[in-house]
């Protein structure tokens, strides 16, 4: 499925959320069961069917790694962690290094330090996405092959900020005991 052809936008990484949703809403609304009750069943089913794809769609375009994923699949580059190149060894250190942070600051219970690890990590992640965007537009094959590392940076930059979230969420909690 392409997921850009199915909400009508052009195949980029850079995309207007808010446009996105409200396409996905006018869509949904189009394509809503309850406008084809009184339908055959066949319509009824090619209905449903358009109605989860644009769903499904919209799940796709709306999350940068699946947006991701999508463009590289659609240029015919093979993604998923087993797949892709491995991460720079300095990056994976500095990985490390951010992982010993959070659990210093879990140890700790210094909220003032977790939120400081979250904000430095969701700049580079901000800084990841739009390599992302420069990245794919007019990429040479080779080129994509290259950027793919950066899907993967971008998945350690998401585990990391749920682990943080969780453990803010359990801080947070404890405070309120």
């Amino acid at each position: 499925m392409d997921p850009f052809a199915t909400l009508g936008l052009p195949r980029q990484f850079d995309v207007d959320l808010a446009s996105v949703e409200k396409t996905h809403r006018e869509l949904s609304r189009a394509l809503h069961p309850d406008k084809y009750a009184g339908a055959g069943a066949s319509e009824r089913r090619d209905s449903l069917e358009r109605a989860v794809a644009v769903n499904e769609a919209f799940r796709i375009v709306r999350d940068p790694v699946r947006r991701a994923e999508a463009l590289f699949k659609l240029a015919g580059v093979p993604v998923g962690e087993n797949v892709e190149p491995k991460s720079d060894p300095s990056f994976l250190m500095e990985m490390l290094e951010q992982r010993e942070a959070l659990a210093e600051a879990r140890d700790a219970r210094d909220l003032a330090k977790l939120r400081a690890l979250v904000a430095e990590v969701e700049a580079r992640a901000r800084a990841t996405q739009e390599e992302l965007g420069r990245g794919f537009l007019g990429a040479s094959p080779e080129a994509l092959s290259e950027l793919v590392k950066k899907l993967g940076n971008l998945r350690f930059f998401r585990r990391f900020l749920e682990e943080a979230s969780a453990l803010e969420e359990s801080l947070l909690d404890e405070a309120t005991k």
